[in-house]
């Protein structure tokens, strides 16, 4: 009788094991969307030849918190992007960026239409920047700074670059991948 709950068990580990590894599946499949425009670490967009670039608000550079909300701007894609909604585009200056605390992610636009993302963490001692402006990304512990067009290190302590995240722009909406 002490063999059949072993048996049960073991019935029970594969059936956790098979529903992970279908999630797992799922989980990919649903990133290969094709409906968001992706962008990449050199804040390259996938999106159709015939795609003009989004009419963006030129603002001075802030240090603004998470998640604001702004004004529509225009679309990027079509359909619907998955992943965490960010933003709007209006809400990331021209020359600046927009820090999202929640998400631990800063999207820049060094340039009109070009959106970068980074890492909020500083690699230095791991706290979170603060503050995007005069062109740098900038973290309050140490006084690291990084560029707003590659996360490069501008000045230390920090040892590393910001690691680029992956973005998508649908409808104006910018969406964590």
């Amino acid at each position: 009788m002490a063999e059949e709950p072993q048996q049960d068990q073991r019935a029970t580990r594969r059936c956790v094991l098979l529903g992970a590894g279908l999630l797992g599946v799922g989980g990919v499949l649903a990133g290969c969307s094709t409906a968001a425009v992706p962008y990449d670490a050199n804040g390259a967009g996938a999106a159709p030849a015939q795609a003009a670039p989004p009419a963006l608000a030129s603002s001075p550079a802030t240090g603004a918190a998470a998640g604001s909300a702004g004004a529509a701007g225009a679309a990027t894609g079509a359909g619907t992007a998955t992943g965490t909604l960010l933003g709007l585009v209006t809400d990331i200056p021209v020359g600046g960026g927009t820090i999202f605390t929640s998400q631990q992610v800063v999207v820049t636009q060094p340039a009109k239409g070009v959106l970068k993302a980074f890492s909020a963490v500083c690699t230095h001692m791991g706290c979170l920047v603060n503050t995007v402006a005069n062109g740098t990304i900038d973290c309050p512990c140490h006084g690291s700074e990084f560029k707003i067009s590659n996360g490069a290190v501008v000045a230390g302590p920090a040892p590393a670059p910001l690691p680029a995240r992956t973005i998508a722009v649908t409808d104006g909406k910018i969406f964590l991948l």
